[in-house]
């Protein structure tokens, strides 16, 4: 597998493609993520995706072996995350023999009919048929000859692994047929990013915004708004007219503290301006600019250089979303 044709493809297809091909490559990924030991990293793009688009969680699901795979992993594991309460919980034993069969079955020209439905299957024993080593290696258990082939495929085939009972402990355990390690965690962040530049999140209100940024980052407490007075008082020492959204923002908290990515922001009694430019943090790495009549928020990242935002309120959006997306 081409693990950056594969991310690729998968971002290209979250931002762009109609829904049935999103949710066809987020089930893919997370599939593709649990069966190499990395369920925390399946769960996170799961979650994400529900929450944004509010589909069940079946439309990830749309094959019988695709279910299966699930179903065995979680047993394997021995709980189910809390997206997975609208799965359709499934006969285990039942299952393991459906599976064994299928394993045992020749591959047809017409696998995959109607996405792996049962009808699809059922319609799929009326085509020439062939030997299916990918099939056969499952069957055997032995993960080296599976991943051998798999790792030739675009997209490899880990439904028809996890599926399988009797190897879906040593995927949940973190076997890694694949060898992905630490890229499955690079790809899950990659994708849920995507997600919410496909469907940004409502920020709502300044106090909705604030108290959204808190929440997540774990709890804490804005300081008190400013009044107007004190925020009139500021801007006269500091011999200018704040910005319409800074001064909106005051007057919901006079400041706010900092994480372990963003820098304090100050109240109205620290702030100080040098040469037009007014320094609104501590460290001095967010400034307010005026370009003429408008105002720009700056931000100074050591690492990644500087961003310039169109308003301050914008920053606060980023730093909102960027909190989502690591949740």
């Amino acid at each position: 597998m081409d693990r950056d044709a594969y991310l690729e493809g998968a971002i290209r297809d979250v931002l762009s493609g109609d829904d049935a091909a999103l949710d066809d490559r987020i089930a893919h990924a997370a599939l593709l993520f649990a069966a190499s030991g990395a369920m925390a990293d399946a769960d996170r793009l799961v979650t994400h995706w529900h929450a944004l688009t509010e589909r069940p969680v079946t439309a990830l699901v749309p094959s019988a072996v695709q279910a299966r795979a699930w179903a065995m992993l979680f047993e394997a594991r021995g709980a189910h995350p809390d997206w997975a309460a609208g799965m359709i919980p499934l006969d285990l034993d039942a299952e393991e023999r459906a599976h064994d069969e299928y394993l045992a079955r020749r591959a047809s020209d017409l696998d995959g009919l109607l996405g792996g439905s049962p009808i699809g299957e059922a319609v799929s024993h009326l085509g020439p048929s062939r030997p299916d080593r990918l099939r056969e290696a499952v069957a055997r258990g032995d993960l080296d000859a599976w991943a051998e082939i798999a790792s030739r495929q675009g997209r490899p085939d880990v439904a028809v692994l996890a599926a399988t009972r009797r190897l879906a402990p040593r995927l949940a355990g973190g076997a890694d047929p694949l060898g992905l390690g630490g890229w499955t965690e690079v790809c899950a962040g990659a994708l849920v990013a995507a997600l919410y530049e496909r469907y940004p999140p409502d920020t709502g209100s300044w106090r909705e915004m604030i108290a959204g940024i808190l929440r997540l980052r774990g709890g804490g407490t804005a300081p008190p708004a400013a009044s107007l007075r004190t925020i009139g008082a500021a801007e006269a020492r500091l011999g200018l007219r704040l910005p319409d959204d800074y001064r909106e923002f005051l007057q919901t908290c006079d400041g706010l503290p900092a994480d372990v990515v963003f820098p304090r922001l100050l109240g109205t009694a620290e702030l100080r301006a040098e040469g037009g430019v007014v320094v609104i943090a501590d460290p001095a790495v967010v400034l307010l600019t005026a370009a003429g009549d408008e105002w720009r928020t700056v931000e100074i990242d050591p690492a990644l250089g500087t961003t310039v935002h169109p308003t301050f309120r914008a920053l606060l959006e980023r730093h909102l979303l960027l909190l989502a997306q690591s949740a």
